[in-house]
C-alpha cells in the first residue's frame, strides 16, 4: 500500500499554493456569473418594460382615454412596479455575493504575501480582509451619505432602483386619475409617490449595505489594532 501524503502544514507547500489558486479562480467565476445575473436581470426588467409601454400605447388608439383604460394601465403599471422591486432586489443581493467573493480573494492574496513576502509591492489589489481594504476594490468611494446615493445612482442597481421609483409615481398618479382625482393633483401625487417609493428603497439598500459590511469577519485586518477574529488551527 502507498504511504499517504503528508498533511498540509505550511504555506511553503506547493500544495497549499495550488489549493489556493484554485479557490481563487473559482471565487472569480463567481463574480463573473454574479454580474452576468444582474445585467441579465436588469435587461429583462427594460425589455418588460418597454414591452409594457407599447402595449398602453396600442391600447390607447383603441380605448378612449377613460376608465378603463386606467384600469389596464393600473394593472400593467403595477406589474412594472412589482417586477422591478424584484429585479432590484436580486441585484442588491448579487452585490452582496460580489462583496463575499472579493472579502475571499483578499484574504487569499494575504495569505499569497504569507508564502511569498517579495511579492507585497506588485499587489495592486486588497491584501488585507477588513472591511475597508476590501471595498478599495471598488474604488475611492464616497464618505458621505449624499454622495453615497449619487454614487449608487450611477451603478446599474441605483439606475433600476431609479426607474423602479418613476413607475411607482407613475402608478400612483395613474391611481389618483382613476379614483378622479384632476390631472393637475395626479401629477402631484405621482410625485410624491414616486420620492416616497426611492427614499423606501434608499433606506432599505444602506440598511442592507450596511448588514453586509459588518458580516465578513477580519482575519487579517490591514491595522493591527483591529480585532480579528481567531484564525482556524491545523490539528
Amino acid at each position: 500500500m502507498a504511504d499517504q501524503p503528508a498533511p498540509i502544514t505550511s504555506l511553503q507547500d506547493p500544495r497549499a499554493i495550488q489549493i489556493m489558486s484554485t479557490e481563487h479562480w473559482s471565487l472569480l467565476a463567481t463574480r463573473s456569473l454574479v454580474y452576468n445575473e444582474a445585467f441579465t436581470r436588469g435587461g429583462m426588467f427594460l425589455t418588460f418594460l418597454s414591452m409594457s409601454f407599447v402595449a398602453l400605447a396600442l391600447l390607447a388608439q383603441g380605448m378612449t382615454f377613460g376608465t378603463q383604460f386606467l384600469a389596464v394601465a393600473t394593472v400593467v403599471l403595477a406589474f412594472d412596479f412589482v417586477i422591478g422591486l424584484t429585479t432590484y432586489g436580486r441585484i442588491s443581493g448579487a452585490n452582496a455575493d460580489d462583496l463575499r467573493a472579493l472579502h475571499g480573494m483578499a484574504r487569499i492574496r494575504h495569505a499569497y504575501t504569507e508564502a511569498a513576502p517579495i511579492l507585497v509591492p506588485y499587489f495592486t489589489s486588497p491584501v488585507h480582509d477588513d472591511i475597508e481594504s476590501v471595498l478599495k476594490s471598488y474604488g475611492d468611494l464616497p464618505e458621505s451619505r449624499v454622495g453615497q446615493i449619487i454614487y449608487a445612482l450611477t451603478t446599474s442597481g441605483g439606475m433600476i432602483g431609479l426607474i423602479t421609483a418613476m413607475v411607482g409615481g407613475v402608478l400612483a398618479a395613474v391611481i389618483g386619475l382613476l379614483l378622479g382625482i384632476e390631472g393637475g393633483t395626479a401629477i402631484w401625487v405621482g410625485i410624491v409617490g414616486a420620492i416616497v417609493v426611492f427614499v423606501g428603497i434608499a433606506l432599505a439598500t444602506f440598511r442592507a449595505v450596511d448588514t453586509h459590511q459588518a458580516g465578513p469577519k477580519a482575519l487579517f485586518p490591514a491595522d493591527p489594532e483591529l480585532p480579528a477574529e481567531t484564525a482556524p488551527t491545523a490539528t
